[in-house]
């Protein structure tokens, strides 16, 4: 099993609002990890749940497959529009070479 490592002091970081209600014992041990590590309590909060995240197998084989989804979506949005957008590009490079060539007959 592998292990949750708090770094001491390295609390600040960019936050999402989540409102939950946890149980009083486990809020009392957080506060407690806070103070030892010396760090936020919101920082112990998402060490925590990360790490539970990282454990959770199912979980993390869930995520994979999402990413991978939402992957090929963007993929086959990109192909099915790039050949349009190559389409119209050439359009403009061939015509002014057209009025140059009428322009010095």
């Amino acid at each position: 099993m592998s292990k949750l490592k708090l770094e001491h002091g390295v609390s600040r970081i960019r936050r999402a609002k989540l409102q939950s209600s946890i149980d009083q014992t486990i809020a009392e041990d957080i506060e407690l990890l806070a103070q030892w590590s010396n760090n936020e309590t919101q920082y112990v909060v998402n060490e925590l749940l990360r790490f539970a995240l990282t454990q959770e197998e199912d979980f993390q084989k869930y995520k994979a497959s999402s990413a991978v989804k939402a992957t090929q979506s963007v993929g086959d949005t990109k192909t099915a529009s790039a050949p349009t957008k190559r389409v119209s590009d050439a359009a403009p490079k061939s015509e002014p070479s057209s009025t140059s060539s009428t322009a010095h007959a």
